[in-house]
């Protein structure tokens, strides 16, 4: 604290001396208004609190998928992937509000999905009986950048050849009817929550969701110019910026913390004070454990530490762990989240292989990883089992992978999805955005 903000402070805990002094029924009157509100109320408020600052962490995660993606991609298409992160979280939060939110929440009641209707604020109730109360508007801010953070994931991976419009349209039905409706099915009361299906904050309903999606889309669009050769080879293509990447990686980093703390809902009582502290430690060691975990992998396969595995690395081991970030021990995050990057260096070349086209290694990251931490969760939490962790996985992997294929092959043969040969070269920044990321960089 500077000198003049310790003495404005002095001053004025002096002011209330002397009113306290002066006029002692004003300040007994005030204090008594401080010290009245009930504990509903102060629940209320703690709770809604909780949403709105996790909602605005989560929120920075898409500046942290934009920075991340256009470090991942090359120069030439650093404006396109930028054009399109900031497009498909507008158009999220649009659609959650016209439909998504009541899709996924209202009246689900163990069925499939809710209702199909507008979204509205709905305070009318006022503070509960108990500490489960917030402010409705609070709930709704929270929920919608999850819907953003799922669709952020596919626009990694199909980066450098499709088209932006169609693209944009994939998002609208993605984040106005696909995730709304799988959602609905554990976090909306749905036949998966009636069943026992266990994922904290969103392991399989928002990870895996966007990872489906993503393949889905990289099978139907096919791999880039020039990726794979004959014989079986793989043409690298470096990213355009490294320290962009990595700091898209600390901002996400970053982000889960609202992610996965605020999946606690409440903060109105000690023991949810506890569990969101302890919701962020296992957070952040298991991203740890992921790096460190990719890096070793790395220098014993390559003999080299690879950046952009480390990175994705740490992103594995926050996906990993939001399945259940609570349960576990540190040491259980520790190893959740060590497996997420073990994953991730595995299952790159595997995609390779298969001459599947995964610019930013979206895939392994979200779908792999996030079919590992939700298959883990009956490791610490004896709520549930690996049967029906394996129901939920599977079910929503099917309904995503199946509704997807059938919008993309629906925008294939209708508008198109992919640029052509002559674009694909020189560029999407050129070819669909008509603004360069780095104008005399990329023309030199």
């Amino acid at each position: 604290m500077t000198k003049t903000g310790r003495y404005t402070r002095l001053a004025g805990m002096a002011g209330l001396a002397v009113l306290a002094m002066t006029a002692p029924a004003f300040a007994q009157e005030v204090e008594e208004e401080v010290f009245t509100l009930s504990g509903p109320e102060t629940a209320y408020i703690f709770n809604t609190l909780l949403f709105l600052i996790g909602g605005f962490l989560v929120m920075w995660m898409a500046a942290g998928f934009a920075m991340l993606e256009a470090g991942l991609v090359r120069s030439k298409n650093v404006a396109m992937q930028c054009t399109k992160n900031i497009a498909l979280f507008s158009i999220a939060g649009i659609m959650y509000y016209l439909i998504g939110y009541n899709l996924m929440y209202d009246g689900v009641d163990g069925g499939y999905f809710g209702s199909i209707s507008l979204w509205g604020v709905d305070d009318s109730g006022g503070v509960g009986t108990d500490a489960s109360g917030y402010a409705s508007a609070s709930d709704w801010f929270f929920q919608m950048v999850f819907v953003a953070t799922a669709a952020s994931i596919v626009s990694g991976t199909l980066a450098e050849r499709i088209k932006l419009w169609p693209f944009l349209v994939f998002t609208v039905v993605l984040t106005g009817v696909i995730y709304p409706i799988q959602g609905a099915w554990q976090w909306g009361g749905g036949w998966l929550s009636e069943m026992g299906f266990s994922d904290f904050a969103g392991s399989t309903i928002v990870h895996s969701t966007g990872g489906w999606a993503a393949l889905m889309g990289a099978l139907i669009l096919g791999p880039r110019l020039g990726k794979y050769v004959k014989g079986g080879g793989v043409n690298p293509m470096p990213g355009s910026s490294m320290p962009l990447a990595t700091l898209g990686t600390f901002i996400l980093w970053l982000g889960w913390f609202g992610f996965n703390g605020a999946s606690q809902l409440a903060l109105g009582t000690v023991d949810d004070a506890n569990a969101v502290s302890t919701i962020f430690i296992n957070t952040t060691i298991a991203a740890a454990a992921g790096v460190v975990a990719a890096m070793i992998l790395t220098q014993l396969l390559y003999k080299k530490v690879d950046i952009t595995m480390a990175l994705n690395g740490a992103l594995a081991g926050l996906v990993a762990i939001t399945a259940e970030p609570l349960a576990p021990t540190l040491g259980w995050a520790l190893g959740i989240g060590g497996i997420g990057g073990v994953i991730v260096v595995l299952t790159v070349p595997l995609l390779d292989k298969l001459h599947i086209d995964d610019v930013v290694g979206a895939i392994p990251v979200h779908l792999f990883a996030g079919i590992w931490g939700t298959m883990a969760v009956p490791l610490t939490n004896a709520d549930t089992s690996f049967a029906i962790q394996a129901t939920g996985v599977i079910s929503i992997g099917i309904f995503v992978a199946v509704s997807s294929l059938v919008l993309w092959l629906a925008l294939r043969f209708t508008i198109g999805i992919r640029c052509s040969e002559e674009e694909e070269m020189m560029g999407l920044d050129k070819a669909e955005i008509g603004v360069e990321a780095y104008p005399e960089f990329t023309t030199s």
